[in-house]
């Protein structure tokens, strides 16, 4: 049952990176078939990523109330309507109505299946576990790629773009189907007093549950004299996320090509480089997260960053060949998915208490998707004036970022969740 879990779980996260990629292979055919001007296709592409950002802040609440689980059997829906209601849509107010409906479900996943695994899975594999959330995005965005490709060559031209869309419906029921039969968090019963049914979910899934620590025993509210440090910590961590450039440079990776020189490459292998790049360290990270820890992962990795960002700004400088442009952003690839990309979701799902640990991971999720929105807007308006510059500012980000990461974070790794969140709560160091 726990594998079942965790399986179940990790699709989830498949539809998340399914989901935000697929709208790459059908822009074109919203703009023909909507009519839709540069201002309405910005609307039809956006809509997702407002939806996101809504469920990110709006999903912790009903999450540490009702159970990650509970709200997630809802999630699984809302993917369903959303690939249906977008493959069948006949205008752009539906199209995007039925995006944001998506957008809300990809944004409640990143607050809630984190948190689900977390408290499902033992200290020793607990990163491991968690990654495979990150992983199933990057082959959700491999799959969406591979899925519009395959479509693209055997759908009517007129219908291939809603064949694209109603895609994720498939892998959207057998989420939904799975969820049915799995229990619920046995932490979260026990936050709510339900001991007897959380000694039950517990035997299902085959795992063990310490008894709750006393800072554990409050009212259930997320506080800032309680809970300052891990909310500057989840903050951070989302901030410094997006601060990396990570989504402003896969969003206008072919304009940041087309600008290096580099017109006669592809947009699909430049997908596939980058694709294979992501997924190949993703799984390298996910087999050392729990052996090396959080905190080095993030600072050597915030370093590599750093020096390919600004092997980047050197070439747009003119002080360094474009040759180099391709092998540094898949270098920049490599090092964000060892370092933050394999590292958020777990570090999030750690450091909050039982009682509130949906609401926090919403907190540090939300600062993640608002810093999105603002960075990918101010990206092509700063790099119009000077390409540079926007990966100068990102590569000094990730200098802050191993500075900070190295003076402030806790490091996470196999220390039960417990015991964790009374250590941040009583500001004690990192256990020797």
């Amino acid at each position: 049952m726990h594998t079942r879990a965790v399986v179940a779980m990790s699709l989830g996260g498949l539809l998340f990176g399914f989901d935000t990629a697929v709208i790459s292979g059908v822009t074109d055919a919203l703009r023909s078939n909507y009519s839709l001007s540069a201002a309405g296709l910005g609307v039809a592409v956006s809509a997702a990523l407002w939806g996101t950002l809504a469920g990110a802040m709006l999903s912790g609440a009903p999450g540490d109330r009702y159970g990650s689980l509970g709200v997630l059997r809802a999630i699984g829906l809302l993917y369903v309507i959303s690939a249906i209601g977008c493959a069948l849509a006949g205008d752009l107010i539906t199209f995007s109505a039925f995006r944001f409906v998506g957008g809300i479900a990809i944004g409640g996943s990143s607050v809630l299946i984190p948190v689900y695994i977390a408290e499902i899975s033992p200290p020793a594999r607990r990163g491991f576990l968690v990654g495979l959330f990150q992983l199933n995005i990057v082959i959700g965005i491999l799959v969406a790629y591979l899925s519009n490709f395959l479509i693209g060559q055997i759908a009517p031209d007129d219908l291939a773009w809603r064949w694209k869309l109603a895609a994720a419906t498939a892998p959207a029921v057998v989420f939904a189907l799975l969820l049915i039969g799995t229990p619920h968090s046995p932490r979260w019963l026990t936050a709510r007093g339900r001991h007897a049914q959380a000694a039950t979910a517990a035997e299902q899934l085959g795992i063990e549950i310490a008894g709750r620590a006393d800072d554990e025993a409050h009212e259930g509210r997320l506080r800032w004299r309680a809970h300052r440090r891990p909310i500057l910590l989840a903050i951070a961590m989302g901030l410094f996320n997006q601060l990396s450039g990570i989504n402003a440079i896969l969003y206008y990776l072919n304009d940041i090509f087309a600008a290096g020189g580099f017109t006669g490459l592809s947009g699909d292998a430049q997908a596939v480089a980058v694709g294979a790049a992501n997924l190949a360290a993703t799984m390298a990270a996910m087999l050392v997260i729990d052996r090396i820890g959080r905190k080095p992962l993030l600072i050597m990795g915030g370093l590599v960053t750093a020096l390919a960002l600004a092997g980047v700004a050197l070439v747009y400088s003119g002080a360094a060949p474009n040759t180099l442009l391709l092998p540094l952003l898949i270098l920049f690839i490599v090092a964000f998915a060892m370092s933050q990309g394999a590292v958020i979701w777990v570090f999030l799902s750690e450091i909050f208490p039982t009682d509130v640990r949906a609401r926090g991971q919403s907190i540090g999720s939300a600062t993640h998707w608002i810093a999105n929105a603002g960075l990918s807007f101010a990206f092509p308006v700063i790099a119009q004036f000077n390409q540079a510059l926007p990966f100068w500012v990102f590569a000094a980000a990730m200098l802050l970022q191993s500075l900070i990461v190295w003076w402030l974070f806790p490091e996470t790794k196999r220390e039960s969740l417990e015991a964790m969140s009374a250590r941040l709560s009583a500001g004690r160091p990192d256990p020797s």
